[in-house]
């Protein structure tokens, strides 16, 4: 049974609308694959590749499921992939969906509540983003330590749903810190450097300016991109043990001394990827 908390006719409508949505997503994918998986991975910039090493169960593209939001970026392949990696049942997200292609918010997350319907536990998220601390430079890693999301409307916005999570969520410590310590203590093993920060996400898809770079140092944010901090709401949302990983592919507006572009971002991803992948392992193993 579907509880809805604070609701209106519409809002009742709509969100019984995403629930059913997001059951009939999982339902899907349950008619390819029975596997349970114990960590979801959201592969960003840079990490599809990932998945060729790994030991692939199933996959199913995101265009064979009715009513789930295409990727349209380049890069991101567009689909599911059930793997083993160190033991650990893995779903990877080959591939996310951001705001700024259109999608409503709920839209964006639908892959996260599909990935949770479907058992997940653990959730792994991984960006490029852009560096904002004055001691980062391209290629570095930062670990995620706290977001700042408010430049772009939550996902849990409208009636809650009682069957996904709590109506009023704490946010006070959304990247696991028990996580957050065996990853430093294995990337330190393997002579990986990993810094800890705030990222902040913004709508995009424009970069920002200076003084909006400017302003986000000022409010504490160490590094900036366009998605991560609405899907860990999502994540937080429905009790998930989160991390999150940013690769620094660049430095931001007003710091770098070129105009920022896309294809820095992908030359750096590309340049440091090898190390990235071992950081994303070190990643899923904490889950076991």
């Amino acid at each position: 049974m579907v509880v809805l908390s604070h609701r209106t006719d519409t809002a009742t409508d709509r969100w019984i609308e995403m629930y059913d949505k997001i059951k009939k997503c999982a339902d899907y994918i349950r008619t390819i694959t029975d596997i349970v998986p114990k960590t979801a991975v959201v592969l960003g910039s840079g990490l599809g590749e990932y998945i060729d090493a790994t030991e692939i169960l199933a996959s199913i593209p995101y265009g064979d499921i009715k009513g789930f939001p295409i990727s349209t970026v380049a890069g991101h392949m567009g689909r599911f992939v059930f793997a083993n990696v160190s033991e650990v049942p893995v779903v990877f997200m080959q591939g996310r969906v951001h705001y700024y292609e259109g999608y409503d918010i709920t839209d964006v997350v639908l892959p996260i509540r599909v990935m949770r319907a479907l058992g997940a536990e653990y959730l792994i998220l991984t960006n490029a983003a852009g560096g904002i601390n004055p001691v980062f430079r391209p290629g570095d890693f930062m670990l995620l330590r706290d977001h700042i999301s408010c430049f772009l409307p939550s996902p849990l916005i409208g009636s809650n749903i009682d069957e996904l999570g709590v109506r009023f969520p704490d946010m006070s410590s959304v990247y696991s810190i028990a996580l957050r310590d065996k990853i430093k203590a294995e990337a330190a093993k393997c002579d990986i450097n990993l810094f800890e920060g705030v990222y902040l996400q913004t709508s995009g898809p424009n970069y920002e300016t200076p003084a909006e770079i400017r302003m986000f140092s000022a409010l504490g944010a160490d590094a900036v991109g366009m998605s991560t901090a609405c899907e860990a709401i999502a994540a937080n949302h429905a009790g998930m043990k989160i991390v999150g990983i940013s690769c620094i592919s660049n430095l931001a507006a007003g710091i770098s001394k070129t105009p920022l572009t896309h294809e820095e971002v992908t030359e750096t991803t590309n340049r440091v990827k090898q190390t990235f992948k071992k950081l994303l392992t070190i990643a899923i193993d904490s889950t076991k």
